[in-house]
């Protein structure tokens, strides 16, 4: 575990009150926060629950707010954490800490991408750039599972889709899709797209042409499940038509 330090004691009071100094940067801070019964992240979030409860909403909670996001609290977490705390110490108290917790956890400082990660369960993952040239626009790749059998969480920016493919077995095989984020489609060669939303599942046979994507104007994410079968393999095809796809909402 990262080793909490802290001077501000010594250096706003060293030398008016060396002892409060003392108690501040080397037991508070020192013996206290470094003490590994609880994690760090836990020890801020009590923190900042301690201090809400009191009323404090000084620079010391901006303090301890800013703290609690540099060891992994989200935007999501705190406003739970805030929203919670609320009902049993006040209202006007949540509202004082959601004013100085705008402004740590700014919209601003957050991608599209980061904004959309916040809204599904599984991770986005890693650019998928070992199969980016069967894709129009970017996706994105996260292993879930390799034992059994495999399942990747896939994200699709906005527009992105993978081009028309067929998934090939001797006996079993194919694949099944689940959306857990966004909204996107899947089509099979000769039928109407499906739109996908999250809880949507999709089974696909071995031998059938089919491609799956984003809507042109959302985010996507879809669990891949891969079926055993025999002698499996993909066979990847033309991309989908952009008038085709331009047609879909």
């Amino acid at each position: 575990m990262e080793k909490i330090t802290q001077t501000a004691g010594r250096d706003q009071l060293g030398g008016f009150a060396p002892d409060f100094a003392h108690y501040n940067d080397d037991v508070l801070f020192g013996e206290n926060w470094n003490n590994q019964d609880i994690d760090v992240k836990t020890r801020c979030m009590i923190t900042v629950v301690a201090l809400m409860s009191s009323g404090i909403t000084d620079s010391s909670l901006t303090y301890h707010l800013e703290n609690a996001k540099a060891h992994g609290v989200t935007r999501a977490e705190i406003a739970a954490i805030v929203t919670h705390v609320g009902f049993y110490v006040g209202w006007p108290k949540a509202w004082a800490v959601f004013r100085l917790a705008k402004d740590v956890w700014k919209e601003a400082e957050l991608t599209e991408k980061d904004k959309y990660q916040n809204t599904i369960l599984f991770p986005i993952g890693a650019p998928n750039d070992g199969f980016a040239q069967y894709f129009s626009g970017q996706s994105y790749l996260a292993p879930v599972s390799g034992e059994q059998v495999g399942i990747f969480n896939v994200t699709f920016e906005p527009g992105c889709r993978n081009n028309w493919h067929v998934h090939h077995a001797d006996k079993g095989g194919g694949q099944i899709l689940i959306c857990v984020g966004g909204r996107g489609y899947y089509q099979e060669w000769g039928k109407e797209a499906v739109e996908m939303n999250p809880g949507d599942c999709i089974n696909i046979p071995a031998g059938v042409k089919h491609w799956h994507g984003a809507a042109p104007d959302s985010w996507f994410s879809h669990l891949a499940i891969e079926v055993p079968g025999e002698n499996g393999s993909n066979e990847w095809l033309e991309p989908v038509d952009e008038k085709q796809y331009g047609g879909l909402k």
